[in-house]
């Protein structure tokens, strides 16, 4: 499953720049998030609960930040197991540039793949469900850097 969009937030690179690097904010972010700890330098250990159809699952994994060039772009990559609902795992590579008019256009590719009974639900309920949860982080993410978000 791949997808690849852009958005104009409100704010400079340097306020979006922190945010994406905030374990705060992007536990905010994280659609079921129930728990994230850690740091970009070292990782972030994450705690997930999901529904995908019928099959619900409390994910535990790991995120790690890579190819960092500060103010610019990144890779944020994560792999759960979520017990014998099966895994998930995927990425988004970030970046970041200055939008015409002010602001910052943050422009982003996501990748994910499933495995497990997840898996058998078959490809266009994953690819939804995954398309709705990349749509919820960077529009809760939005809100966040923008100070719209209801704390």
């Amino acid at each position: 499953m791949e997808l690849a969009a852009s958005r104009i937030l409100n704010a400079d690179r340097a306020t979006v720049w922190a945010a994406l690097n905030s374990a705060e904010v992007l536990k905010a972010c994280i659609p079921g998030c129930e728990e994230l700890t850690g740091s970009p330098e070292e990782g972030f250990a994450a705690t997930v609960k999901q529904k995908v159809g019928p099959v619900s699952a409390t994910f535990k994994g790991e995120v790690t930040l890579s190819d960092i060039v500060p103010l610019g772009s990144y890779t944020i990559t994560g792999e759960g197991k979520g017990g014998v609902a099966g895994f998930a795992k995927g990425g988004a590579k970030v970046a970041l540039s200055d939008a015409e008019g002010g602001g910052t256009e943050l422009t982003y590719e996501v990748e994910a793949k499933v495995g497990g009974k997840i898996a058998q639900l078959g490809s266009r309920l994953i690819d939804s469900f995954a398309t709705k949860m990349a749509d919820q982080f960077f529009e809760r993410f939005q809100a966040q850097v923008e100070g719209t978000a209801e704390g």
